[in-house]
């Protein structure tokens, strides 16, 4: 499976970015995905994941009620909408997929999640 992740760019406090990350693969529907991000001089956390039913969603508390991730498994994509973004979400963001999540599982954890995307720069200013 190839990861493609894109929509990064600059945007001011307060703004939206709709990241996107296209899959290849015909199995895409049965991969939980899930969203990671990066800041300089930090390690790369977990930010928001679907399983591959789609039925189950999850987010760090940091992006609650700001982000939505969601998946369109005819398109093998999946989004993240990011709204009232802050300069603290700045970081390089990733895409990620696990094959063996089950169908209700969101998987939190980088290290069980088998594929990542090159990253997409988000940067926000104040």
């Amino acid at each position: 499976v190839q990861l493609q992740a894109s929509g990064g760019g600059l945007v001011q406090a307060g703004g939206s970015l709709r990241l996107s990350c296209a899959a290849s693969g015909r199995t895409f529907s049965r991969y939980c995905m899930g969203w990671f991000r990066q800041a300089p001089g930090k390690e790369r956390e977990f930010v928001g994941g679907i399983s591959w039913s789609g039925t189950s969603t999850s987010y760090a508390d940091s992006v609650k009620g700001r982000f939505t991730i969601s998946r369109d498994n005819a398109k093998n994509t999946v989004y993240l909408q990011m709204n009232s973004l802050k300069p603290e979400d700045t970081a390089v963001y990733y895409c990620a997929a696990n094959r063996v999540a089950g169908v209700n599982t969101v998987t939190t954890t980088p290290n069980l999640y088998d594929y990542w995307g090159q990253g997409t720069q988000v940067t926000v200013s104040s």
